[in-house]
């Protein structure tokens, strides 16, 4: 019997072995001592990733090779991969999806490389990966979701050696287990304050060699170490944090303000890293009175040290911001696209940074349209000096008896409509349509309705129940052929839809249609089983007669007696 099973064996070895060889690709190493399946593939002249790869391997490197793309199949099914190495391949293109397979993959080095930017599908998939090295690539751009799979798994990331002027910092700050964030030597002009404070295990952060002029301060103590010399640091009290780590090694120094350029920032005195309150320049309005529904622009130059940030606050004292009828510059102006009465008042340019803050008013009049009346004839004429605005006297939604007539008014309205009307522009040459625009006070978003120009009224319908909205039209006329349109505001209205009561709205046509034609076939249902009742039983009453009864019947019903 022994020899027999040792007849056995020797083939099952042998086609072990053959096997063994054949998972190995050609030109790799496939080390037999080592504790766990590894494949060495570096240095060896690829062009491309081998198909013949063993899909149970559990490290395998390709670095130094001519790897100018990554499929989506190179790596399918290779669910036990812990470790791949890709450095230095001039690799350009990661196909969507080519690491989805790779769930228990935690280390990936992509360094040395010529990606241009990375898109939220190349990695995805990688669930349980710690440490993604990126550097020494070309990567202009990242997208936020590119970090999305391994958010809350990465532990080292390795960005250095780019060409990124800016970061997704929302998708970095969502790292709660990154320890070493490596960012030196991009073109990086900004960390947003308080995106580093949301990582607590931040041991060590490199920014050597951007573009920085400001840094914010990094949560502590003790804190991460940090690098941040080979920036054009703007040195001022807000680097006071910085300067109070005493680190005599730190490589910062500081670029501007000029008295201090050059010199490093642990060797300026505390004293010497000053700010400079806000000053404002100068505030005004263009033009300083404006016909309600006209455009208005307000501006604001102000000075200090760090650059004042600029916000505006209405006349109301709430605080200003962007809209469909308001909109902030980036250089902190404020345009009002359509003036309402409720603008008018003093706007307030407010100027702050570490120092203090600096405020002026600028004083803005946004007069009522003028109110025409009809003379003798039934013209329109307008009404001599400024008469009370459609927005002051719109809240009742109802006309007053008085001698001048609103130029805008809404009338007939219900939970979800509302008519408005306006008065002919007879007057007005070359007139080329209306236009009407409109938001409720919940959405600020404005909706537009182009009419023609024989219109003098317009339902509004699909309105919200409830809302008070503020409308106003526009006459559009061109003087001549080749002259550019020109808009000329007839005025405004503010109206509120009536409010529905759940429970009390008007069925809708289609289900009072659908209610009748089921009333309908009921009725005639029920006539059908009525008259198949009443059939048997009247023939059956009419067997039941004397045959005398039945024969004056019949005679009956030939017309005699």
């Amino acid at each position: 019997p022994r020899p027999r099973m040792a007849k056995l064996l020797v083939p099952l070895v042998v086609l072990g072995a053959v096997a063994g060889a054949q998972r190995c690709p050609p030109r790799c190493l496939c080390p037999a001592a080592a504790p766990s399946p590894t494949l060495l593939c570096a240095r060896t002249g690829l062009l491309a990733v081998p198909p013949s790869l063993d899909r149970g391997a559990v490290e395998l490197r390709l670095a130094d090779n001519f790897i100018g793309a990554v499929g989506r199949t190179d790596f399918a099914n290779m669910s036990s991969l812990v470790h791949l190495t890709l450095s230095r391949n001039g690799l350009r293109r990661l196909a969507p999806g080519a690491f989805a397979d790779l769930r228990a993959l935690r280390g990936l080095h992509l360094d040395g490389n010529r990606l241009p930017a990375l898109s939220g599908a190349q990695l995805r998939g990688l669930a349980s990966l710690r440490h993604l090295i990126l550097a020494n690539n070309q990567l202009a751009a990242i997208e936020p979701a590119a970090f999305a799979a391994f958010a809350t798994t990465v532990e080292d990331l390795d960005l250095s050696h780019n060409n990124l002027p800016a970061l997704p910092w929302e998708a970095v700050a969502a790292m709660a287990s990154l320890a070493t964030l490596t960012l030196d030597h991009n073109l990086l002009e900004r960390v947003p304050a308080g995106a580093l404070a949301r990582l607590p295990r931040l041991a060590r952060l490199d920014l050597t060699a951007n573009r920085l002029r400001a840094l914010p301060p990094v949560p502590g103590p003790p804190g991460p170490s940090l690098a941040a010399g080979g920036n054009p640091l703007h040195c001022n009290c807000e680097l006071l944090w910085l300067r109070r780590l005493a680190r005599p090694d730190g490589l910062e120094s500081c670029a501007s303000p000029p008295p201090l350029a050059g010199r490093l920032l642990w060797a300026v005195p505390e004293e010497e890293l000053a700010c400079r309150a806000p000053a404002i320049a100068g505030a005004a309005a263009s033009p300083a009175a404006v016909l309600e529904g006209q455009p208005l622009h307000l501006g604001c130059a102000a000075a200090g040290d760090p650059p004042p940030a600029l916000h505006w606050l209405g006349p109301d004292g709430r605080l200003v911001q962007n809209g469909s009828r308001r909109a902030l510059g980036a250089d902190g102006s404020l345009q009002l696209r359509v003036a309402t009465l409720r603008d008018h008042g003093a706007f307030t340019c407010v100027a702050s940074n570490a120092a203090g803050e600096a405020a002026a008013r600028v004083q803005v009049a946004v007069l009522p349209l003028p109110v025409p009346h009809r003379d003798g004839d039934g013209d329109e004429e307008a009404q001599a000096g400024p008469g009370p605005s459609d927005m002051a006297r719109a809240g009742s939604n109802e006309s007053r008896p008085a001698a001048g007539e609103r130029r805008i008014v809404a009338a007939e309205l219900t939970a979800s409509s509302a008519r408005i009307h306006w008065l002919p522009q007879r007057h007005v040459p070359g007139l080329r349509m209306f236009q009407i625009q409109y938001n409720s006070s919940l959405d600020d978003s404005l909706v537009y309705r182009l009419l023609p120009p024989s219109s003098r009224s317009f339902v509004l319908r699909d309105l919200a129940a409830g809302r008070e909205y503020d409308l106003c039209v526009s006459a559009l006329y061109a003087e001549g052929t080749a002259a550019p349109p020109t808009t000329r505001a007839l005025g405004c209205v503010r109206f509120a839809t009536t409010g529905g009561a759940p429970g009390c709205t008007a069925p809708r046509p289609h289900f009072l249609g659908g209610t009748v034609i089921i009333v309908i076939g009921a009725a005639i249902a029920a006539s059908v089983l009525v008259f198949i009742l009443i059939l048997p039983a009247r023939y059956k009453a009419a067997r039941r007669l004397p045959a005398a009864n039945v024969a004056s019947v019949c005679s009956q019903t030939n017309g005699t007696h």
